[in-house]
């Protein structure tokens, strides 16, 4: 009897000690459910931003991004934390994307980077004519605006020189993909005079914005009109760039027309005339220096 009483004391004994050495213990909590360090501030905003700016991109793509982007800083991301940031900040990608639209772009000094490109208009018989549009970045002014009969690159080398003969020479030359501003008559000219030729990247027009804007207000007013041949549509060209760089005023120049712009000038006071060209389509007070 009191050998079992002795074996229950001892069991019980073992009990408590046991559940002490239990309570004791930290509970096992899976790796999923650990609670990691909290990330710097400034990981949300990069991951706000990126999403802002490449809205198609997934999850896993953009944690690679980020991941790739700092990876001397030593700071890794992981899809889930980039789906769980991106769900709360929804509004806020909104609103970032909303102001990098309709951003001031920052003044660049004239004279340094010019965009050229070609577009086209079509007659009332339906033949295609081609444009040659030459634009300065900084200033905005539309340095030519010829009618071409073709695009190679003889042509077109014969109206940049008239622009470069009468403005100067710029320091860069943007472009696009296309063949006649990659050929190696342009590129060997370009290269003899000292001037870098930059081509934008294959299927991106946004990365030589300002003549594609410039394009978009032309052939905006352009297709309010019919224009018979390629004589007409020379004169209607040389009516737009005047009326465009001397009587049209820009928003990101602060009010000042291009030519205010290039000249570097304030903006005109004086009295003014008011300008109608193309049967009054295109009309604007015009501000002598």
């Amino acid at each position: 009897m009191q050998t079992w009483i002795a074996w229950l004391v001892g069991l019980w004994r073992w009990l408590l000690a046991w559940r002490r050495q239990r309570i004791s213990m930290p509970a096992f909590v899976p790796p999923s459910r650990q609670r990691c360090r909290p990330k710097p501030p400034w990981v949300r905003r990069e991951l706000i931003r990126l999403r802002a700016w490449s809205p198609d991109l997934g999850c896993r793509v953009l944690a690679e991004v980020f991941n790739r982007r700092h990876a001397e800083r030593g700071m890794t991301v992981g899809k889930s934390y980039v789906a769980n940031v991106l769900r709360q900040a929804t509004t806020e990608i909104i609103r970032l994307r909303h102001d990098g639209k309709h951003r001031v772009p920052r003044p660049m000094p004239t004279h340094r980077v010019w965009a050229m490109d070609l577009t086209g208009k079509a007659d009332l018989s339906g033949q295609q004519h081609l444009m040659l549009g030459l634009l300065d970045h900084g200033s905005r002014a539309c340095l030519r605006l010829s009618a071409l009969a073709d695009k190679r690159s003889v042509t077109i080398l014969r109206e940049w020189v008239i622009a470069c003969r009468r403005f100067g020479i710029p320091q860069r030359l943007r472009v696009d993909y296309e063949a006649c501003f990659n050929s190696r008559l342009m590129k060997t000219t370009l290269a003899l005079l000292g001037i870098r030729l930059q081509t934008t990247d294959l299927h991106c027009p946004w990365q030589n914005g300002r003549i594609e804007r410039f394009f978009g207000t032309l052939k905006h007013h352009l297709d309010k009109i019919a224009i018979t041949g390629q004589g007409e549509l020379r004169t209607k060209l040389v009516e737009f760039r005047a009326w465009y760089n001397h009587a049209r005023p820009h928003q990101h120049l602060h009010g000042r027309t291009p030519a205010e712009a290039w000249r570097g000038i304030a903006k005109a006071t004086g009295k003014p005339r008011f300008v109608s060209v193309w049967e009054g389509r295109l009309t604007r007070w015009f501000f002598p220096p």
